[in-house]
């Protein structure tokens, strides 16, 4: 009997990492549902994309609900805000909001589907959340404590046969760190202290979330796996 095809929902899967991650397991057969309020242009053939966001509960229960089955969740869907509008109490709650909150109301809103399926999620959580920001204290905070909610639900949901991990991206080619990697006078030093020598792509990230979904990870939870080249250790 031929096995069901695997269902993936990537949220902020139009462009970046969740897009990478995206076409890493449409290219390993899985069907891939992705999320988020912009795609890129040229999309790729095979993927669905549906406009979603992620901090109206609804929007997201209803996106379940259409669902056949649920094998694997990524939570790639985050924001940056520059030019110090973390600081104001309005700007570090959009980014919480977005950043945790959401992430959180998302993988509640799928594990009934996650557990049917004895499923797995993986979230995108960051360098961050090791390191002080002077620039960006919302984002880095948020990050952490993904780090937290990862190792949390994990435990929570291993009973139900769901396992939860996150992966945390260091410096990597995506228009979210375009302002440093493009930038000569920060860029220099950036890659001086990253011992692999070389800016991640984003399909770095994508391999890693695979194998976080695959069988080969199958005693693998609450794990936050670095995908940084040597950063964080430099």
């Amino acid at each position: 009997m031929h096995e069901e095809r695997k269902v993936a929902v990537v949220t902020g899967g139009g462009t970046g990492i969740g897009l990478a991650c995206a076409q890493e397991l449409l290219a390993h057969g899985w069907r891939v549902v992705c999320t988020g309020l912009e795609a890129q242009q040229a999309w790729p053939d095979g993927l669905e994309f549906h406009r979603l966001d992620v901090s109206d509960g609804a929007q997201v229960q209803a996106l379940f609900d259409r669902l056949p089955r649920l094998d694997g969740l990524v939570n790639a869907a985050g924001i940056i805000l520059h030019d110090l509008q973390e600081f104001t109490p309005e700007g570090f709650d959009r980014v919480v909001g977005i950043n945790l909150n959401a992430v959180n109301g998302v993988t509640l809103a799928a594990r009934p589907a996650l557990t049917a399926a004895r499923g797995a999620v993986v979230n995108v959580a960051s360098m961050w959340s090791q390191f002080g920001s002077p620039r960006n204290p919302a984002y880095s905070a948020s990050k952490g404590a993904i780090n937290s909610l990862t190792r949390s639900h994990a435990v929570a949901f291993a009973p139900d046969g769901v396992r939860v991990n996150a992966v945390a991206p260091g410096w990597v080619d995506t228009r979210l760190a375009s302002g440093a990697i493009h930038n000569p006078e920060r860029a220099a030093a950036i890659l001086a202290r990253i011992p692999i020598g070389r800016w991640g792509q984003p399909q770095d990230i994508a391999r890693v979330v695979r194998f976080l979904f695959s069988a080969d990870a199958a005693y693998v939870t609450g794990v936050v796996l670095p995908v940084d080249g040597g950063f964080g250790i430099a």
